[in-house]
């Protein structure tokens, strides 16, 4: 019975782990949900036919909650980890893990045999609760803080759009190289795009990856807002200490439609949803040897980008999202 205790415990604690790990992956952005997304940072885009799940909450962003900054600019970035957590969540947090804590020391104690085995496991689920419990509240907060979307005036989300603006969409995706449509959000599109804008955020998705994998930050530079190159930056300067490449080919845009654009003072924003394709793998850089991913099959990613410009300007990408 001992010897059962005693696995069960380990096998809680590598799930725990499990649980709060981050997965790795490879391309720019690795995987990850990163960047500025203006007042609209932390409210998840709509959902459109190419990406029908929700986005994944931005987890990395120097737009502080409750903030209207605009991608790229300067800014503190979020307090970060399980104790950094403001308010309820953090009282429980420090509740839980001290109240386990004192009871594995004090209670039963360390020398305790069985009543210490019980202690371990009792913690590592008390951890558990509250990292699924913090999730929760902290989501729920988040969204407490969120401006109201731009639904004024509208008595259905598809009251007051203009025919003429969903054809201009539908034309755009008949016109341009790729399959750019339009989704369900675009008729509450506050921001008026063309077919060139399409043409743009498809182009600007083969020379971000296609410059990520060569390691091009000049060419990065010109198409990405400062905050998202540092993030690229990390990234590049990480692999080159693990002495890989993360080479990226053959990107190619296989279904994308508009899931919100809007207005803030003189930028313009506007979320893109895309499912296309890439191969993406980690060579080593002395060899030429595959040591991670596939260089010979392509993989499908479905992703939100968000794209900011200055009236006038060029699109810059602020913003990734998975779906």
């Amino acid at each position: 019975m001992l010897r059962f205790r005693a696995l069960f415990a380990i096998l809680a604690l590598l799930g725990t782990f499990a649980f709060m790990a981050v997965e790795a992956d490879a391309r720019g952005g690795r995987g990850g949900s990163m960047g500025s997304r203006g007042s609209r940072t932390f409210s998840a885009p709509p959902a459109t036919a190419t990406t029908p799940n929700a986005a994944r909450p931005i987890e990395r962003s120097m737009t502080q909650p409750g903030t209207a900054a605009t991608a790229g600019r300067s800014a503190a970035a979020q307090p970060g980890g399980l104790f950094n957590r403001p308010g309820l969540m953090g009282g429980l947090v420090a509740g839980f893990l001290g109240a386990g804590l004192l009871g594995l020391l004090f209670g039963n104690g360390l020398l305790g045999g069985l009543g210490g085995l019980a202690s371990i496991l009792g913690l590592l689920l008390q951890v558990a609760l509250v990292v699924i419990v913090g999730r929760l509240l902290w989501n729920w907060w988040q969204r407490r803080q969120q401006p109201a979307q731009a639904y004024a005036g509208a008595g259905s989300p598809r009251a007051g759009m203009e025919p003429q603006r969903d054809n201009l969409f539908l034309n755009a995706a008949r016109s341009s190289a790729g399959p750019m449509g339009s989704g369900a959000a675009a008729s509450q599109a506050s921001v008026e795009l063309a077919s060139q804008d399409f043409d743009t955020f498809e182009r600007l998705l083969e020379e971000i990856q296609t410059a990520y994998g060569k390691e091009d930050l000049a060419a990065l530079r010109a198409r990405l807002t400062p905050e998202m190159l540092s993030y690229f930056s990390e990234e590049l300067s990480e692999n080159a200490s693990r002495g890989v490449v993360n080479q990226v080919s053959g990107v190619k845009l296989l279904q994308g439609d508009l899931a919100e654009s809007w207005r803030e003072g003189s930028t313009e924003y506007a979320s893109v949803a895309m499912r296309y394709e890439l191969v993406d793998s980690f060579v080593d850089r002395a060899s030429g040897r595959v040591v991670e991913g596939d260089a010979a099959h392509p993989q499908e990613v479905r992703e939100v980008w968000t794209c900011m410009r200055a009236q006038g300007g060029n699109w810059l990408l602020s913003a990734i999202q998975q779906a």
